[in-house]
């Protein structure tokens, strides 16, 4: 059964509190009886904060006959552990059937992982990472003031995780955009793993949240469903500018004698026999044995929803085209088109399409433009680049066309696991980083990306575009603005040549569509082909050029598709019997591996050498560096010229 409470009430009813029990109890003996048969789970928590999970749901707008409803409020379980809880209340709200879940939980290829997933019906978010879930929240609750809609964001998180540094910078970015319809629940039961919380790192939660401007408030009796409804109540109907946190003193395993206050029962599961002396607490029967035989059918997977395909109607603008005598860095060509895409699409007055996400470097990753064409739109989110990673891919599934952009350090190599987890959410997100590679130069290893396509071929949802001038990066930046999708584009810091064929003429003009999985051929050679990307293409093509000279006939491949990799190229490439790759990239698992790979996988054995990095850059000139490494035109011929003879 379900309840939806009437706000205006000061207290729940009789009736309600009744029927509040009875659910607790059902859903207390699921809690048990899933975590139990899977012999894996966490009960504890799931109990200790079943109370604020059913008071919630009572406040929430819902749907579970149509759970992805417009309209509804969103519900965010950051502490993804507490799955056995979340899918026992959303069962009981009738997303689905007790058998469902019971017979399926955390068996292969069912409807209910471990953690909780937004394959089952009801859940909003892929979680389980501790302290990513309020990052998930805050740029879930942003979207809606943005759009104008009022619609409410909850997120439980436990009080371990507190001690997550992210939660400090969702937190700040809440209180500066006043999202006062977000509320945080926290389930204070001062147990985790490994014991007391005041053990393993002492925090006060209410001058935590309090200090940076939320306004704190602290249930002292956290399973009394009336004291919960109270302050929940008031958090759904808060319209003051400052978000609620909801601080609820709760105990752990609550319900089962025990079990309560027995950090042990954060992740451990009660075998058959103190299942059944549990089960007669709760006064229950026990059915433990009937499950066990259902749990051997085949898996059912009729509950699993199907990922988020909604994405908006995006115009791409006017494309630029930089003249061949144009000497400008592709960081200002992203500058360009993102500002002619808010010119496009971003009307004021009205709720924007296109956002942009930046950490104190709006000027640096050319910004500056799209900001004064639409303030509201773009979040100055400060030095915190893992919550605004985190942020930019909930925006991104609210309908929001999401740049995010900063450094190639902070916005692939800082933030991996959190661009992992928008991954694993389906997101939109449009990371776009400049100062990528030895192309940064002076600011030194540090800041030198040389890992960004090593990491991401990690990801299975994530492209990875490498611009070589800046009319192929307005093409790029154009195409992930209108196509859903994560997508990472890189860049340079440097000034480029524009991309030129043969006879002088722009290379990449007006009628250039850029097509993922599609490589360019820059010019054609029976020699020997010369694959590249990026920073590094304008060296390749004086490269080329040389070797002319010295009567040598090299094709150059533009590979700016390195996720999807366009294989027939490659093989193609491989014809002359002679590849090259050069990459401002670690030379060991960049575009040289994958190619690599893909001669390997089609039995073809080419002669063969990467040009990368080797080694850490050094703090100089690009050229040098880049010298001092091989990847400038002189030593890119040199190596051409000793295979091919």
């Amino acid at each position: 059964m379900s309840l939806k409470f009437d706000l205006s009430a000061a207290d729940l009813s009789s009736a309600e509190l009744a029927s509040l029990k009875a659910m607790r109890t059902r859903c207390a003996r699921r809690i048990l009886l899933s975590t139990s048969l899977s012999a894996s789970g966490h009960p504890g928590g799931s109990l200790s904060s079943l109370d604020m999970l059913l008071v919630a749901y009572g406040i929430l707008r819902h749907d579970p006959k149509n759970p992805r409803m417009e309209e509804r409020d969103r519900f965010v379980a950051s502490i993804g552990h507490i799955s056995p809880g979340v899918y026992s209340v959303l069962a009981e709200n009738g997303y689905f059937s007790e058998d469902d879940f019971l017979a399926g939980f955390r068996r292969t290829g069912s409807g209910f992982p471990g953690h909780v997933e937004s394959i089952v019906p009801g859940v909003e978010w892929d979680t389980g990472n501790l302290g990513q879930g309020l990052s998930t929240a805050v740029g879930m609750a942003h979207a809606f003031k943005l759009k104008g809609q009022n619609n409410r964001v909850f997120c439980l998180m436990g009080d371990g995780e507190q001690q997550k540094g992210q939660i400090v910078e969702a937190i700040r970015h809440a209180v500066k955009y006043k999202l006062d319809n977000l509320t945080v629940l926290i389930d204070r039961n001062k147990l985790q793993i490994c014991g007391s919380t005041e053990d393993i790192m002492p925090q006060c939660m209410q001058k935590l949240y309090g200090g940076l401007g939320f306004n704190a408030v602290k249930v002292d009796e956290g399973n009394d469903c009336n004291a919960l409804y109270k302050a929940m109540r008031d958090a759904y109907r808060n319209i003051s500018g400052v978000p609620m946190v909801i601080i609820a003193k709760t105990v752990m395993g609550k319900g089962v004698s025990f079990m309560e206050n027995k950090a042990k029962y954060h992740g451990s599961t009660l075998p058959a026999d103190d299942l059944a002396k549990a089960l007669v607490e709760l006064g229950v029967e026990n059915d433990f044995p009937q499950w066990q035989a259902k749990r051997k059918l085949p898996v059912a997977t009729h509950t699993i929803m199907p990922p988020r395909t909604d994405y908006p109607i995006v115009q791409p603008g006017t494309p630029v085209v930089y003249a061949a005598d144009k000497l400008t860095d592709c960081r200002s060509a992203y500058g360009d088109a993102l500002l002619s895409l808010a010119q496009a699409n971003n009307t004021p007055g009205q709720a924007p399409v296109i956002i942009g996400i930046s950490c104190d470097l709006e000027g640096s990753v050319k910004m500056d433009g799209f900001h004064k064409h639409s303030p509201q739109a773009y979040l100055e989110l400060g030095i915190q680049e893992h919550h605004a990673a985190g942020t930019a891919g909930a925006m991104s599934c609210e309908n929001l066309v999401t740049f995010f952009s900063t450094f190639g350090s902070f916005a692939v190599s800082e933030v991996y696991n959190q661009n992992r987890l928008n991954d694993f959410n389906h997101s939109n997100v449009k990371v776009v980083a400049t100062h990528v590679g030895l192309d940064v130069g002076e600011d030194g290893p540090t800041h030198q990306c040389i890992d960004y396509l090593g990491l991401m071929k990690n990801y299975f949802r994530f492209s990875v575009f490498m611009p070589a001038d800046p009319n192929q990066t307005d093409r790029i930046i154009r195409h992930i603005a209108t196509h859903a999708g994560n997508h990472f584009v890189g860049m340079g810091r440097s000034k480029t040549p524009t991309i030129t064929r043969e006879d002088g003429s722009v290379f990449y003009d007006a009628d250039y569509v850029f097509t993922p999985g599609k490589a360019d051929w820059l010019r054609r050679g029976t020699d020997a082909t010369i694959i590249t990307y990026g920073a590094v293409t304008p060296a390749c093509m004086e490269a080329w050029a040389l070797l002319k000279k010295a009567g040598k006939s090299v094709g150059v491949l533009n590979m700016a598709s390195l996720l999807p990799l366009d294989k027939d190229a490659v093989l193609e490439a491989a014809k002359p019997g002679t590849v090259v790759t050069v990459e401002d990239h670690h030379v060991e698992t960049g575009l040289g591996a994958s190619v690599a790979t893909v001669l390997l996988d089609n039995g073809l054995a080419p002669k063969m050498k990467r040009l990368g990095v080797k080694q850490y850059g050094g703090s100089g000139a690009p050229a040098d560096l880049y010298k001092l490494q091989g990847l400038d035109a002189e030593s890119v011929a040199k190596t051409v010229l000793g295979m091919i003879g």
